[in-house]
């Protein structure tokens, strides 16, 4: 086995394509696929000072398939480095289900990822923290490196969904044409905060692209074609076979009715850190 650590937004999208296989076998959902990723790389590169810096730690097989990849994000935060899963930064993210993946072929690759992982943050300079969000319960690779790191914690929480009651809504109109989805995103986009924007508009044009979003809006009472709605969602479509939600309600508001929040699927977190002591005590993951 080849373990390695790509590092720049080209080698990793670059490694993100060569694991398509992969993260295709594992039925990895959409946000921990090609085009949302891709998406992210791009939100990062775009800030002009201190960027997050991208990096692919990879277990590749001697006949150059990808067996194992933890797709993470580093930035410098004071003394410490923070390393968190690429695209847990990223909103906004449709909740009710794991988001995040780390990519393991088997059990025995699950272990050489976590051994990789633990050996790529020992690596790094000075204090770092380390927080892995959004992974699905029993994850094999998370609980190896638990094991392997000794200020690990696993935190287990309820995500919570958007539930599509639309269809229930007199004048509800849907849409996966990317013209269409072009035309109702400024509406759309209106009630996402200011700082999410660029990604949410980024991730919805590719994902339209590709015919994986579709919208949903309600115009308002007395509104011309175009004009102001009351209601909007945007839907992830998700069709990545058994276990995928399908329609994953992505962001939406409504001031009819058809839209409303339940409990979704536990998600797991992972924080550990080294170096970082405070009084003689060592500081909290933040």
């Amino acid at each position: 086995m080849v373990i390695r650590v790509a590092v720049g937004r080209a080698d990793v999208a670059r490694e993100i394509r060569a694991a398509a296989p992969l993260i295709a076998d594992l039925a990895s959902p959409v946000t921990a696929r090609g085009p949302w990723l891709t998406a992210v790389l791009n939100a990062l590169s775009a800030p002009l000072y201190a960027p997050d810096r991208p990096r692919a730690v990879v277990i590749e097989h001697p006949q150059g398939r990808r067996d194992g990849l933890a797709l993470l994000s580093s930035r410098r935060r004071g003394p410490a480095t923070a390393v968190t899963l690429l695209g847990n930064a990223a909103r906004p993210v449709p909740g009710g289900h794991p988001s995040s993946r780390l990519y393991a072929r088997d059990d025995d690759a699950a272990s050489r990822l976590a051994d990789a992982l633990s050996d790529f943050l020992h690596r790094l300079r000075g204090p770092w923290t380390l927080r892995l969000g959004g992974l699905p319960m029993g994850d094999p690779t998370l609980g190896r490196l638990a094991a392997a790191l000794p200020t690990a914690s696993i935190a287990n929480s309820r995500s919570r969904r958007l539930v599509d009651e639309l269809d229930g809504v007199p004048g509800v109109v849907r849409s996966t044409d990317a013209a269409e989805v072009e035309r109702r995103l400024p509406a759309l986009l209106s009630r996402v905060p200011a700082a999410d924007r660029p990604f949410a508009r980024a991730a919805a044009r590719l994902h339209a692209a590709i015919g994986a979003l579709e919208v949903a809006v309600v115009p308002a009472a007395g509104a011309s074609g175009g004009g102001e709605i009351a209601a909007g969602l945007v839907t992830l479509l998700d069709t990545g076979g058994p276990g995928h939600p399908g329609r994953w309600p992505w962001w939406g508001w409504s001031e009819v009715g058809g839209l409303r929040s339940e409990l979704g699927s536990p998600v797991v977190a992972l924080t550990a850190s080294a170096g970082l002591w405070r009084t003689g005590h060592r500081a909290p993951v933040r």
